[in-house]
């Protein structure tokens, strides 16, 4: 493949946006096409980024010979059908998180890009981001000694009516999917598939989640107490303890561009990205790590593991399976015999 990765978005919302406004600024990067399921918001946002070619169809999308990697943007209710319809064409994707409404549908994803050896990645842009990929290589190298707590949160409070897709149980509804795959997958990074899940929720009259708890255990000992809500607001924080010291990010920790690391006997530390390019969101690493790994050759990326995404999807089907959230697309069950965590 030429240098230059050839990108085909696949929706047209607010995510989409950000995410292509980042590609433009890229040099390595081009969007050559863009789909919605109507011409009409096609052709606006491909005048929007000055895309060459809008289509009305997400199959004339994937149809497209000159799209190397399809960005799909959709909502999570949509990422089985828009991915797979991508990977069946033969095209690699990259899936917007959570990487679908449960394990049984991301498996039968990663299933179909591996037999056809195709590159897939859930857009779980903070594994990607540089403080993060710094901070996992100072706990890595001991700098807290050995994990025992995590803590993480994501919330806010909006107006969503009965009406809105976040209290939709047929889109995936609730704060789970679209927030707490934040502190889930954060905790994951650092400690992997726990072996004990507990919940508690407030479920709206629809059925989904407004506000959740999570405590995970570890058989190591370490335990993760987790949060995500829709109806409070949260300071979006995350903090690793250790046996040994404790990094803290005050704010925006699935995005940070810091974070403190504390050291017993020492003087705390700040840890920054720098400046970093002016007017760019931060999607800009995910992309980047996609097109690495598309250039050689590779169909998984060791930063955004397709086991690790699997994993995530099992956690998040056990938490709605404990606090008595059902999606239409579960059908008789959300956890699988892949399950491996047991009830709390």
């Amino acid at each position: 493949m030429s240098r230059t990765v050839r990108w085909g978005v696949l929706a047209t919302g607010g995510i989409a946006a950000t995410f292509t406004a980042d590609l433009l600024a890229m040099p390595d990067a081009e969007v050559v096409a863009v789909a919605s399921r109507t011409d009409t918001a096609a052709k606006a946002f491909a005048e929007r980024f000055a895309i060459p070619r809008a289509y009305g169809s997400w199959a004339e999308l994937v149809a497209d010979d000159e799209v190397d990697v399809v960005y799909v943007a959709t909502p999570h209710s949509a990422h089985r059908e828009a991915a797979g319809l991508a990977l069946e064409a033969g095209k690699h994707v990259l899936c917007e998180k959570a990487f679908t409404l449960n394990e049984r549908e991301a498996r039968e994803l990663v299933e179909l890009a591996r037999g056809r050896g195709l590159f897939l990645m859930e857009a779980m842009w903070t594994y990607c981001n540089p403080v993060i990929r710094r901070m996992t290589e100072l706990v890595r190298d001991g700098a807290i000694g050995e994990i025992r707590t995590v803590q993480a949160d994501f919330g806010f409070a909006g107006d969503f009516g009965a009406e809105h897709r976040l209290r939709d149980p047929a889109l995936g509804g609730g704060a789970l999917l679209d927030l707490g795959v934040y502190p889930v997958s954060f905790a994951q990074l650092l400690l992997g598939e726990p072996d004990r899940v507990r919940a508690d929720a407030l479920l709206s009259p629809e059925g989904v989640d407004l506000n959740t708890g999570m405590l995970l255990g570890w058989d190591s000992g370490a335990t993760a107490l987790l949060a995500c809500s829709i109806v409070g607001h949260h300071p979006t924080a995350a903090t690793v303890i250790g046996t040994a010291g404790r990094i803290d990010f005050p704010d925006s920790f699935f995005y940070p561009q810091r974070f403190v690391l504390h050291r017993a006997g020492r003087e705390p530390e700040e840890v920054t990205s720098g400046p970093g390019p002016q007017g760019l969101s931060g999607m800009q690493f995910e992309a980047a790590e996609v097109m690495r790994a598309v250039r050689a050759g590779e169909t998984e990326s060791p930063l955004v593991p397709l086991d690790g995404s699997l994993a995530v999807m099992r956690t998040l089907d056990a938490v709605r399976d404990r606090v008595g959230v059902r999606y239409p697309a579960d059908g008789s069950s959300t956890t699988g015999p892949r399950t491996r965590v047991r009830r709390g």
